[in-house]
């Protein structure tokens, strides 16, 4: 059972000329300017990269800059400024030369570390991205290539590693000649491998691993390749020696999979991707036998990249696989820009950034970092910066700055605070009073001077615990000096400051003043009851914690309602949002009572009443609730009425098509027969007049009838309507001619009418005598206005086979 939410006391509706007179204040004020480009007044041209420096050989870090002049430009190193010294010289162009570089030489502090070019003018100070300068280095090899012996016609493969800065380039030696890299037999990759295919005699011999860099040069072990006689040429399974390696690079680098498969007949190496996707070909190319180059990779390259081995000729494969990571440094989508605002008004940054992993973006203030606090606000992972309240302080150079692990990047814009001349000063003693519960009563005194050309007042509303962003506002007329701030939440903190307006700029924020409302009791809390059992109940209702903060909860009750005292109270804390009671009455209607309470007193009760009787059968009878089901059903509910609809409607046109046509195939005419069947009783005008009236026909028609009719004799008409006499029971009913009987219960001898008219239905190949109730007959042929005929005339044209056979009746007299 779902749990409503509590409503709000009911409070006062605020006026709405104080939220209708602010936008009108605002559009007084200068329109503020935007679109000055990325900070056009300072701006760097140039930046400084990474860069790996040779020890004792000097090394030029690069900034320009561009910019409203002077421009004064520092550098520093690691955070902090850097000092112009003879072993580092600032040059005319702003760049940074250090002429002899120092890697720790006994006790000199190192040159390495995190440089920043610092540029500053009268506009305020940007700070470039960080540069990261390292010493060259060279280790000695941690693997050196291993002695090895292969098969003729096989595969053989050396490895060495070593770690150096810039990264070293591998070569290899075989005897100490440098290896002809034109021999399409020999594969050499960038991560120090040699692979050797196709092994021939002439193949064995002493290799060696070169690496070199700007550092140094380091030549590893030796390591001899011994050939031996071909292989037996027996079948080997497919195999892989060595399989793709986890790499993680950054973009436009360069990633070598390796895969060294062996096997007789030799396997067919082939690369697919995990995912699925297809691996391209641009800058796709297949080295050696089966190693996978991708050059100049971006992020889209990242993935599990599969290497198989397949027996040509047959399904038998062996694989293995490697995790390519792509790393790409952080770069700007939206850049912030340089805006120009009114001093009170509000000014907003936006930065947005992509890389991988996701950059981090900070923001800086003439190249100080900028936390969010007081009229600072940073939102949407400090993409926004917004700055509310703004004055002459906070005219500056702002900066973004993304980072992540690949690299960083920065981007400036500049605010300006358009301060006009003239300006009211802020207005003076504030004050706040409470009201009531949820209203505060604010009063201040009009400025000390340049009072004439005001406009209105601005007051700003916020909880005291509540960040600047949740302000409002609500605006004033000049003439006023006090406000009634409404629609608070009691027992509450509120901070309040105020602002007069001219159509030239507001004036600076009065001094912050605080106001708590009055508390108040609770108001009555939602409940909802769920019947969990034949003598349980589960209550359900919101949680307020804030009651925790009053010193309140929540108080329960419950009783039977046939009883005059509840069980209670049960004490529950404000954060708890159920309650179970159990072991009940299973045959009684109970009532329950939950309330809220704090500092103040005990807020209204909620009340329901719940019955228990028949829990236990409903339970038993009613399965569960399949939902899905229920949902299925509720969702062709609608089809399912409408196709009845048309059924029903349907159903009803062919039951009248066919009362119409079958009402043509059987007609009971009741009439005057005497004279046909029987010796006449009477005089023919003593016979009972009403039977013309009934039949619906004249005298002429009823003679022409009787000599088309087919006669039958008494014993027949007996037998289709034996006498009540014959069943050897009395009839209870009176023999009163006047008397009427229900229809479905008439009888050939009961009928008060001279003769009873009959159809006979006949076919050509068989004799069958149909014959209708008489009063069904009767009451389903009225006569015509024009009193012809009827029903009978029709019968006969409609089915001329048709004999009418006719018995005499006769009335008691």
């Amino acid at each position: 059972m779902a749990v409503q939410r509590a409503a709000s006391p009911r409070r006062p509706p605020a006026p709405l000329w104080p939220r209708l007179l602010l936008p009108l204040l605002l559009l007084l004020l200068p329109a503020p300017s935007e679109g000055l480009g990325h900070s056009a007044e300072l701006a760097f041209a140039v930046e400084p990269s990474d860069d790996v420096a040779v020890p004792g050989q000097p090394i030029v870090l690069d900034c320009r800059v561009e910019g409203t002049p002077p421009v004064r430009i520092t550098w520093r190193k690691n955070g902090v400024e850097l000092p112009e010294s003879t072993h580092s010289t600032l040059l005319a162009n702003g760049s940074l030369m250090i002429r002899h570089f120092r890697l720790e030489p006994g006790g000199s502090p190192s040159d390495e570390g995190d440089y920043e070019c610092v540029a500053q003018n009268r506009f305020g100070l940007v700070v470039s991205r960080k540069a990261r300068i390292q010493a060259a280095t060279m280790s000695d090899f941690h693997v050196h290539p291993q002695a090895t012996v292969g098969e003729e016609g096989g595969v053989a493969r050396f490895q060495c590693q070593i770690h150096g800065l810039p990264k070293p380039l591998i070569t290899w030696e075989k005897n100490r000649v440098p290896i002809d890299t034109d021999n399409e037999r020999y594969t050499l990759l960038p991560k120090g491998v040699l692979q050797i295919t196709g092994l021939r005699a002439e193949d064995g011999g002493i290799f060696h691993c070169v690496a070199s860099n700007i550092a140094s040069i380091r030549i590893s072990h030796g390591a001899r390749l011994t050939v031996s006689g071909s292989g037996s040429g027996a079948y080997k399974e497919p195999a892989i020696l060595v399989g793709p390696e986890n790499l993680t690079l950054t973009v436009h680098q360069t990633a070598v999979l390796e895969c060294v498969a062996t096997g007789n007949p030799r396997p067919i190496v082939s690369w697919s991707r995990l995912d699925g996707r297809p691996i391209g070909v641009e800058g796709i190319q297949v080295l050696g036998t089966g190693n996978l180059i991708i050059s100049d990779v971006t992020v889209q390259h990242s993935g599990v990249y599969v290497c198989a081995a397949n027996r040509p000729g047959t399904r038998v494969r062996r694989t293995a696989q490697g995790r390519l990571v792509v790393q790409a440094p952080a770069e700007f989508v939206q850049h912030p820009q340089s805006i120009s605002r009114p001093a009170g008004t509000t000014a907003m940054f936006t930065c947005q950034a992509q890389g991988e992993p996701p950059p981090h973006v900070t923001w800086l203030k003439n190249g100080q970092v900028l936390g969010p606090g007081g009229h600072v606000r940073l939102k949407n992972n400090n993409s926004t910066l917004t700055i509310s309240g703004i004055g002459p302080e906070d005219e500056a150079i702002y900066q973004c700055v993304a980072e992540n692990s690949a690299g960083s990047s920065q981007a400036s814009a500049r605010l300006t605070v358009l301060w006009a001349e003239g300006l009211p000063g802020p207005p003076r003693n504030v004050r706040a009073v409470s009201v009531s519960s949820t209203e505060v009563r604010v009063s201040w005194s009009e400025p000390l001077a340049n009072t004439k050309e005001i406009i209105g007042y601005v007051l700003h509303i916020r909880k005291a615990a509540d960040p600047p962003e949740l302000e409002y506002q609500e605006a004033v007329s000049k003439s006023t000096f006090q406000h009634l701030v409404s629609d608070l939440e009691p027992s509450t903190a509120y901070s309040f400051y105020i602002k007069a307006y001219t159509p030239r700029g507001a004036s600076s924020a009065s001094v912050p003043t605080l106001a708590s409302t009055l508390g108040e009791a609770p108001a009555p809390p939602p409940l909802s009851v769920r019947v969990l059992g034949s003598s349980s109940l589960q209550l359900l209702w919101e949680p307020w914690p804030r009651l925790a903060q009053h010193e309140g909860g929540f108080k329960l009750f419950y009783r039977p309602a046939s009883k005059t005292s509840f069980t209670g109270p049960i004490l529950l804390p404000g954060t708890v949002s159920s309650y179970n009671l159990s072991q009940l009455d299973p045959t009684a209607v109970y009532e329950v009572k939950l309330l809220a309470y704090n500092q103040h007193g005990d807020g209204n009760a909620t009340v329901r009443f719940v019955s228990l009787r028949g829990a236990s059968e409903r339970t038993a009878l009613s399965p569960p609730c399949d939902c899905r089901k229920e949902e299925a059903a509720n969702q062709t509910s609608t089809t399912g009425i409408v196709i009845g609809i048309h059924i029903g409607v349907t159903c009803i046109i062919f039951c009248v098509l066919f009362l119409l046509f079958g009402q043509r195939g059987r007609v009971l005419l009741c009439k005057d027969v005497e004279n046909q069947l029987s010796p006449p009783q009477g005089p023919r005008s003593q016979r009972d007049p009403g039977i013309l009236a009934l039949n619906g026909a004249r005298r002429g028609q009823r003679g022409q009838l009787g000599r088309d009719e087919k006669r039958v004799d008494m014993k027949e008409l007996e037998q289709l309507f034996p006498p009540a006499s014959a069943a050897g029971q009395p009839d209870p009913r009176p023999t009163d001619p006047a008397a009427p009987a229900p229809c479905e219960e008439t009888q050939l001898s009961l009928l008060p009418l001279q003769g009873c008219g009959l159809m006979e239905g006949k076919t050509t190949e068989a004799k069958t005598t149909e014959a209708t109730a008489p009063c069904a007959g009767l009451a389903a042929a009225p006569p015509p206005p024009d009193g012809g005929p009827g029903l009978l005339s029709e019968g006969q044209a409609s089915r001329p086979a048709a004999a009418r056979v006719t018995q005499p009746a006769h009335s008691e007299q």
